[in-house]
């Protein structure tokens, strides 16, 4: 195996000490030779500027790329308002975070916050779980159970998995969108509630209502004001700032001091795509603080053979992608006969201007090493 050594850099000289690694196994031996760059993990934690323009609403989703701050603005827009919001995205994208933050900004942030996962709940109690039911309803019904729209009466309800719910409950729940009442499983009272829905769906919820899997009236319903999560592989820029976040997070909980990564093992987190996004991201994270002897970050072998979700890529994708492309195989340079710009065509300031645009920044060379140099 490849190996290679770990130093600080712009940190003041005195005893430090460096840990020889190698990829996929690191080791626990100290060596003093052939230095090569380390990066510190605190230049890579979100300036306190943040919170003074109001990111402390959304405690927990970290970045600064184009797609998360194309979200933070729907959430601010939408959360005001009384309106059903559908979030759209893969598995671990953070949508529940997204729907918190949404009843944080909203006038109902006093009321509660309730959440139900729509797929962790088998079928018989469903309608249950979501209605309540009455004392003696069904076998196994011994008392009285008030359901989630009860319990988030004046506040917000978070439907996770929506496109889980059975064709026989959707147009209950339909009814409870449209007109806030709903009865209890067993009775023939009429309950009026208050609440707002937000539902969460990883499925394609059109192609499930072109299938006939899923009510049209009630998908245009949820669809009020849909959000699309992006998934990790599309905010590469965030995910530096992802691995201090939660490797800072872990660290404490475990009474660890960990300051540094390898500057390759950035490399290879960027570069990595990461299929499980943020849930995926934030465990392996967790993962290598446990392992972490000292204080650089020492990773596990990140997977192999990993399957990547198929997905159309639309044009301003591809663009995206071939501007990466040019920028890595230039160094990073952007001018001059060498440069991305000359490989690509276009005149630097073009090219910068692109970049900008979607959310491409030097900050993102091999994984951060030349960030705030």
């Amino acid at each position: 195996m490849r190996s290679y050594n770990v130093i600080v850099l712009n940190r003041p000289q005195g005893n430090l000490r460096c840990r020889s690694m190698s990829a996929g196994h690191l080791s626990s031996k100290t060596t003093t030779t052939n230095f090569e760059s380390c990066i510190p993990l605190e230049q890579y934690v979100e300036p306190h500027s943040d919170e003074q323009e109001g990111r402390s609403d959304f405690e927990g989703m970290v970045g600064s790329s184009a797609g998360l701050r194309g979200v933070l603005d729907q959430i601010r827009t939408v959360a005001p308002t009384d309106s059903t919001v559908l979030i759209e995205g893969e598995t671990g994208t953070g949508k529940e975070l997204i729907a918190h933050a949404i009843h944080t900004l909203s006038s109902r942030r006093g009321r509660p916050f309730v959440k139900l996962n729509c797929a962790a709940i088998p079928l018989g109690l469903l309608e249950s779980e979501l209605f309540g039911h009455e004392k003696g309803a069904f076998t196994g019904a011994v008392s009285q159970k008030i359901g989630r729209f009860e319990a988030a009466n004046g506040g917000t309800l978070f439907l996770d998995e929506i496109g889980d719910i059975p064709l026989e409950l959707q147009a209950k729940l339909l009814r409870v969108l449209e007109e806030q009442e709903f009865e209890r499983l067993g009775s023939t009272h009429t309950h009026r509630v208050s609440v707002r829905v937000v539902a969460a769906t990883n499925q394609d919820l059109a192609g499930l209502v072109a299938e006939k899997q899923f009510r049209m009236d009630l998908y245009y319903r949820l669809n009020v004001f849909p959000i699309a999560v992006p998934p990790l592989r599309h905010r590469l820029e965030d995910i530096p700032m992802l691995v201090a976040h939660f490797a800072h997070r872990y660290a404490e909980r475990m009474a660890k001091q960990i300051e540094m990564i390898p500057s390759e093992s950035m490399e290879a987190l960027v570069r990595y795509p990461w299929p499980g996004n943020i849930r995926e991201l934030q465990n392996f994270i967790e993962r290598a603080v446990i392992l972490t002897q000292g204080n650089v970050l020492q990773l596990p072998a990140l997977p192999s053979n990993t399957v990547v979700p198929q997905e159309p890529i639309t044009l301003e994708e591809a663009e995206r992608d071939h501007i990466l492309n040019a920028l890595r195989k230039s160094n990073w340079v952007v001018g001059g006969a060498a440069g991305a710009a000359a490989r690509l065509g276009v005149k630097r300031t073009t090219l910068i201007s692109k970049m900008r645009k979607r959310g491409l920044s030097k900050a993102m060379a091999y994984g951060g090493l030349y960030a705030k140099q």
